[in-house]
């Protein structure tokens, strides 16, 4: 898909000075990170589903997911597309009957939906370039990603974005 590069939901953590979850996109193939801040809600109902918890009924991206099975259609994929005013975008494709919708979305509802339908995510190329974090060697724990990432934020500041 051109502009975007495939990314995968690495993982969620907290920061711990903010008390916010982050979720985690990983570009394929490289050792690039995109952190998104994210809603407790949200964050609950991605770990959710990566941990394979069982819930005795559906939450609301489970429902949202039956009713676009139910309908025929598919999430064909989710691009988490620019980050504006410090509010990150995102758009949901979905196929029906033939054609494809796009429906602006928060990239956390979208990731959320992603994980439980299999769709595939991208981010933007300008978005992984401007606001990634890329890590000189491999990292295996995302605890240490988020560790490295908030050293990166102490040296930071609004105007380097």
């Amino acid at each position: 898909m051109e502009g975007y590069e495939r990314v995968t939901v690495y993982g969620v953590s907290f920061d711990v000075a903010s008390k916010q979850p982050i979720v985690l996109l990983k570009a394929e193939g490289k050792n690039r990170f995109l952190p998104i801040w994210i809603g407790h809600p949200e964050a609950a109902a991605i770990l959710m589903k990566l941990q394979n918890a069982d819930l005795p009924r559906p939450m609301t991206h489970d429902l949202l997911a039956a009713t676009i099975e139910q309908l025929s259609a598919t999430v064909s994929s989710v691009l988490v597309t620019e980050l504006r005013d410090n509010t990150f975008y995102a758009v949901l494709r979905l196929e029906a009957g033939g054609e494809e919708i796009q429906l602006d979305s928060r990239p956390s509802d979208a990731i959320a939906l992603a994980v439980r339908t299999d769709a595939p995510i991208f981010a933007s190329i300008e978005l992984l370039e401007t606001n990634g974090i890329e890590f000189e060697q491999e990292i295996e724990d995302v605890e240490d990603v988020v560790k490295e990432f908030r050293e990166f934020l102490d040296d930071v500041s609004p105007q380097d974005f």
